[in-house]
């Protein structure tokens, strides 16, 4: 349930058009995540997204989960036409479940996984690689039917520039490496608001307690 501070708190739009959270609303965000994972590995209800505050935003979404510097699983969506919360809820528990990446997130990592959320600004098209900023823009190179997308903070745990950046977005895409110097070739740069659990704002979250797992479910192996 959201706190009365969140409640007393809502989203600030910017001149840009992008809102801004509070710590409160990136806490609960992020307990939401916790709960909606917790609850799909359990086979338990889903919890109720209950944060009308955030209601109004509308806006592309990214779920990330680690295991100490591992990637546990990313799924998300550039662009969403549900509301914030019922967004993260559904994606949260692809993240865990759905990237063919990974196996499904089990209980017992539950208590070692961390979760981090990238709330995404609208795509903006550029024109050169001279419009990218590492580490401030996420990019996504279109190609036909064809698409790739890194986020901002890929760009932090790799020596690239601005040309292997793009490299690598179209290697996610199944293209060529060069495929974003094509004529063809759409570039789109967005920002994000980039928050987790290995934050301050997430001290006050309650530790996962893996008693909420019915019996049969403590301790699984894999789903």
């Amino acid at each position: 349930m959201p706190s009365e501070e969140t409640k007393q708190a809502p989203a600030r739009l910017r001149p840009s058009g992008a809102f801004e959270l509070t710590a409160v609303h990136k806490r609960d965000l992020l307990q939401l995540a916790r709960d909606a994972i917790v609850a799909s590995i359990g086979g338990l209800p889903l919890p109720s997204v209950d944060l009308p505050e955030l209601d109004q935003i509308r806006a592309g979404i990214f779920v990330s989960l680690h295991i100490g510097e591992q990637l546990r699983g990313c799924i998300g969506y550039v662009e969403a036409a549900r509301p914030l919360p019922e967004a993260l809820r559904e994606t949260a528990i692809s993240a865990a479940a759905r990237d063919p990446r990974f196996e499904p997130l089990t209980a017992d990592e539950l208590e070692h996984v961390k979760i981090e959320i990238s709330i995404l600004s609208p795509l903006r098209k550029v024109e050169s690689p001279a419009g990218i900023t590492l580490g401030r823009h996420g990019v996504m190179v279109q190609l036909g039917h064809q698409h790739g997308l890194l986020l901002p903070q890929v760009t932090h745990h790799h020596d690239w520039d601005v040309e292997m950046f793009l490299a690598h977005v179209c290697l996610k895409a199944g293209l060529s490496a060069e495929a974003w110097k094509y004529p063809e070739a759409e570039i789109f740069v967005f920002e994000a608001d980039i928050f987790s659990e290995c934050d301050k704002i997430c001290l006050m979250r309650l530790p996962y307690d893996s008693t909420i797992l019915p019996p049969h479910r403590r301790g699984l192996a894999k789903l």
